[in-house]
């Protein structure tokens, strides 16, 4: 109760620290950037806490790539690398690296494709690990250099943000495939030339339609998705999951009733479509010009139940290194203001029903959550749910235990109703 008063007195401080500044307000400006960092040669692949699997060959690029936001008086970078998941341990090594933005301001998400190389180290029986610590000081490098290079290109800009159900065969719930959410959110920078050159896509899916098993080191979906929004005229293209636990896939099931189809063209299909339903959905969007941008951090600390965790946690080379205490654990998230739209960060894959909930609670018009950010530890259920079916099974063992979900609503609540709400634009004419 104390650590709650407190988060929620220091928050209250921030926001009169900020209701006090002069009015003026300067203009309001975003840069991005983008990094290769495809190993060569290639490294083996993670697919989940199990030991990785040989590359025998790529598919597309792995990349990084940051959006700074700048108001004048507040700065935040967004960034997303192709990989299974990021720690902070490895985020702080890129904050560490950054000195034009507050450390806290820096959201490191990461698409959940999995054909990248293991960030995590996980063990495979014989307690060897996958992590190749080398390539990813290299990443995290280069992530810092498309941080540097998007503060030095910022440019004056407009915005645009929309959600609406993206349509298509995209995604679908791989244990009850009704249960996830179709909502697509998307963050559009507008140039003075009055064209895009950034669009971010906030949508929850599983980036596995190779997947590691295949051998293939690939973005997955997320590489035709980016290539597409840049050819369609939106940009440099970012995206950032949402609440996609448990488990909301990509919906690469064969009409014909055959096995999944685990192909370079499916991937090419999905991400397309993906692709075109967000610029369909943020064309109409009103321009958001001079918009606010607030951004605010709490420390949240989760216990550890799960002895498969608690054992990852002890023998990882980089999660030994995430600050915890016994059988807790701490991260950071966020809230941050732009426009009209709210976004919370989420350490981890929080199951859909968590996400349409915090959506409901949250106060932008439109409200988005950025999965797997600042942290992934596993997947995110309540109480209620963790260990309580046979189906899972699997998601109960690889959460960090019963309370996850309990703390990140409690901490995602506490940042919502502490924190300035985000503007509120007129509503559209019919």
């Amino acid at each position: 109760m104390r650590r709650t008063v407190l988060g929620a007195i220091v928050l209250s401080i921030s926001w009169l620290a900020i209701s006090w500044l002069p009015t003026a307000r300067a203009e309001f400006k975003a840069g991005c950037a983008t990094r290769v960092v495809t190993p060569d040669p290639l490294l083996p692949l993670s697919g989940g806490t199990g030991p990785s699997v040989p590359a025998t060959k790529k598919q597309g690029d792995l990349t990084v790539r940051a959006l700074v936001l700048d108001s004048g008086r507040v700065r935040v970078a967004i960034v997303a690398g192709d990989f299974l998941g990021f720690p902070s341990v490895l985020g702080n090594r890129v904050r560490s690296r950054v000195k034009e933005i507050p450390p806290q301001n820096i959201l490191i998400a990461a698409t959940h494709t999995h054909s990248a190389p293991d960030c995590y180290g996980f063990p495979d029986k014989n307690g060897k690990t996958g992590g190749n610590l080398p390539y990813l000081e290299s990443v995290c490098a280069k992530m810092a250099e498309a941080i540097h290079e998007a503060v030095e290109t910022e440019r004056p800009a407009r915005i645009k943000i929309a959600t609406g159900e993206a349509k298509g065969k995209i995604a679908f719930n791989y244990y009850a495939p009704q249960l996830y959410d179709p909502r697509c959110s998307v963050i559009q920078c507008i140039g003075e030339d009055g064209k895009p050159f950034c669009t971010l896509v906030n949508y929850a899916i599983h980036p596995e339609i190779l997947g590691n098993k295949e051998g293939i080191l690939s973005p997955d979906l997320c590489g035709p998705l980016y290539q597409r929004i840049t050819e369609r005229g939106g940009g440099t293209a970012i995206f950032v999951n949402s609440a996609q636990g448990g488990m909301v896939t990509a919906d690469n099931r064969d009409p014909a009733g055959g096995p999944d189809l685990r192909t370079w063209d499916e991937c090419l299909r999905i991400g397309h479509l993906l692709a075109d339903e967000a610029l369909r959905i943020v064309a109409d969007a009103p321009v958001q010009a001079n918009p606010t941008l607030f951004c605010a951090a709490e420390k949240v600390t989760f216990p550890v139940d799960s002895p498969l965790m608690r054992g990852l946690i002890k023998v990882s080379p980089l999660l030994s290194q995430v600050k915890h205490k016994g059988n807790q654990i701490e991260t950071t998230m966020n809230l941050v203001n732009l426009g009209n739209a709210q976004i919370i960060t989420i350490p981890g894959e929080a199951l859909p029903n968590i996400g349409f909930y915090l959506k409901r609670k949250m106060h932008g018009q439109n409200n988005l959550l950025f999965g797997l950010t600042n942290d992934a530890f596993g997947y995110i259920l309540t109480k209620v749910d963790w260990g309580s079916f046979k189906r899972y099974e699997y998601i109960s063992r690889t959460s960090l235990g019963e309370q996850t979900g309990e703390v990140l609503i409690d901490a995602a609540l506490r940042l919502v109703n502490c924190c300035p709400k985000p503007q509120t634009l007129p509503a559209a004419k019919r």
